[in-house]
């Protein structure tokens, strides 16, 4: 497909899901709000990197950062309608991937 004939809304959604961990985060948020260190102990990733994730979704308007006024300071990221309308695509990822995808073996 010519890049040209690519609707640039298509291409943008496209180019912001794929990013590295920005799927398994959406993912990850689908059960609920979740601290920073929970998401983080939840995958593989550097606290720099998913920083800088959870950043680029805010921005997106995917991701909301609450901070709770407590001591120590509490923050938590959920998502938001936006966020929560991505759910029916990664579940059909999720759907196609255990339908087509073989499972990782450790060597």
């Amino acid at each position: 497909m010519d890049q040209t004939n690519l609707c640039p809304r298509f291409q943008k959604g496209m180019e912001l899901i794929s990013k590295r961990w920005t799927g398994l985060i959406i993912f990850q948020l689908l059960s609920g709000p979740q601290r920073f260190c929970a998401v983080q102990s939840a995958l593989p990733i550097s606290g720099r990197l998913l920083s800088e994730r959870f950043k680029e979704l805010e921005n997106e308007g995917i991701v909301d950062r609450h901070v709770y006024p407590e001591i120590p300071v509490r923050i938590e990221y959920s998502l938001t309608e936006k966020g929560l309308a991505l759910e029916p695509i990664i579940r059909e990822i999720q759907v196609w991937s255990q339908d087509w995808i073989e499972p990782i073996t450790k060597v």
